[in-house]
């Protein structure tokens, strides 16, 4: 396994920093969107475009790259931060988010953005359409392409992927590792309160999954999880990844309200403020 060295994940920390300042200045020139979830996730989005991904950003297109599937698209400000920031696209377009004949809507649509791997939004739609490419891909023969498929814990609540669960595990695909986001809120409140979901390992286990729990914000952890995943034989692989929701604006984490709001001009000023100060930490 190729390890992360000091300075590598300084420089994927600061990578992380400088996308959760973009995810909070594209929500507030939006003034609407989701916050929480999207702030939560930028080291893992950060560790999957500028380390685990085989991919192109100059020829997104490529035939060979790895897909991903976010499947919770009202997180989507995080993709769209890390796709610009990965070269995509310019930085400068972010902030076009919800507007008018933008490329970036609230939720991913290929329509605008063609590069996306797919539509998403409606929960519960991603890990069939991930479950589809795994089948398909493993039919391209001498291509080796993971299938990356991000859920929400409170998106779990939705019987769908349940049925997606089970034929991943059928048909063997270990071309498949899904990422939830365990931040343990949703809209309405506590996952444990709107619909208890316990411990998502053994239930994907249970499920004939092979898998593991980690720190999501942890770069050495979140790295030896997607090696890990990459050399799973025989069966899907699931992280279940314990995030903390606004990650890196103290006043905000933890909080479900910031969910689905977009910050005011003042506190936009004080978590970009707040963000700045912590990189004198890294």
């Amino acid at each position: 396994m190729e390890t992360l060295n000091d300075n590598r994940i300084k420089e994927l920390q600061i990578i992380a920093n400088n996308i959760r300042k973009s995810i909070i200045n594209m929500l507030y020139e939006a003034k609407s969107g989701h916050t929480a979830g999207a702030l939560g996730m930028a080291d893992i989005f950060t560790y999957l475009y500028f380390e685990a991904l085989k991919h192109q950003p100059e020829n997104p297109f490529w035939p060979d790259r790895d897909r991903l599937v976010l499947s919770n698209g009202h997180i989507c400000p995080v993709l769209y931060a890390t796709m610009a920031h990965a070269g995509y696209f310019p930085v400068e377009e972010l902030n076009t988010l919800r507007k008018f004949s933008s490329r970036l809507q609230g939720h991913p649509h290929r329509e605008f953005l063609p590069i996306l791997e797919t539509s998403s939004g409606p929960l519960g739609e991603g890990l069939s359409q991930a479950v589809g490419m795994a089948i398909a891909s493993r039919m391209e023969r001498g291509i080796d392409k993971k299938i990356y498929c991000l859920l929400g814990d409170g998106e779990l609540n939705e019987g769908q992927n349940w049925e997606a669960i089970m034929l991943a595990s059928k048909e063997k695909l270990n071309n498949l590792i899904v990422i939830v986001d365990r931040n343990f809120i949703q809209i309405d409140g506590s996952t444990e309160i709107v619909m208890p979901m316990g411990d998502m390992l053994s239930k994907f286990k249970e499920f004939g999954w092979n898998g593991e729990q980690i720190n999501g914000h942890d770069l050495i952890q979140i790295n030896h999880a997607i090696y890990n995943a990459k050399n799973n034989k025989e069966r899907p692989y699931v992280i279940i990844a314990k995030t903390i929701p606004s990650k890196g604006v103290k006043e905000w984490e933890g909080n479900y309200k910031w969910h689905g709001i977009a910050p005011s001009k003042e506190e936009k000023d004080m978590a970009i403020k707040e963000l700045e100060k912590l990189v004198s930490s890294f």
